[in-house]
């Protein structure tokens, strides 16, 4: 279904390259419904405490999985938007991603306990930065990153536990 509902589609001319359209996947009630148990079952034998994602899209697969393990579920925020949060944060560089750029991601401090068993949930690693800023921001506390799509290459994958329903080339 997730193959299915997934679709590269162009920018226009001028542009040589695609982008990837996600949107079949969150219109259809049967792949929200299964995407929660599907990543969590991922990293079920670990025993997560606490689900954190990083905006946007996290936001919408991180919550699905913290029910489907029945913990909480805390937001990773990209540093320069424009909201205030009022609590103290903790912040974390992130390497270049995919796109090239560097960004800084940010929990509220006081959400994630030195006893928590953290799993990062994205849709989607292409290069792993997202999931090593978080883990050198979440340090023993983080047991891995589940996601939609793993397209990293084997060497980033194993090195920070990140586990995918789909490959990269599966699309």
């Amino acid at each position: 279904m997730l193959r299915a509902a997934f679709r590269w589609t162009e920018l226009g001319p001028g542009h040589d390259y695609l982008v990837s359209d996600r949107s079949g996947w969150w219109r259809d009630p049967r792949i929200l419904d299964g995407l929660g148990p599907a990543l969590a079952g991922l990293f079920h034998a670990e025993r997560p405490t606490v689900v954190v994602s990083p905006e946007v899209t996290g936001f919408m697969v991180g919550p699905l999985v913290a029910r489907a393990l029945g913990v909480g579920f805390v937001e990773a925020y990209r540093a320069g938007a424009r909201r205030a949060i009022a609590e103290p944060m903790i912040w974390a560089d992130v390497p270049t991603d995919h796109r090239g750029d560097v960004q800084r991601l940010g929990i509220r401090e006081n959400l994630v306990g030195p006893d928590d068993r953290v799993l990062v949930v994205d849709d989607w690693a292409a290069t792993g930065a997202q999931a090593r800023g978080l883990r050198n921001l979440l340090g023993s506390r983080y047991t891995g990153a589940a996601v939609i799509v793993d397209e990293c290459p084997p060497e980033v994958s194993a090195e920070l536990s990140i586990r995918g329903l789909l490959p990269g080339d599966a699309l």
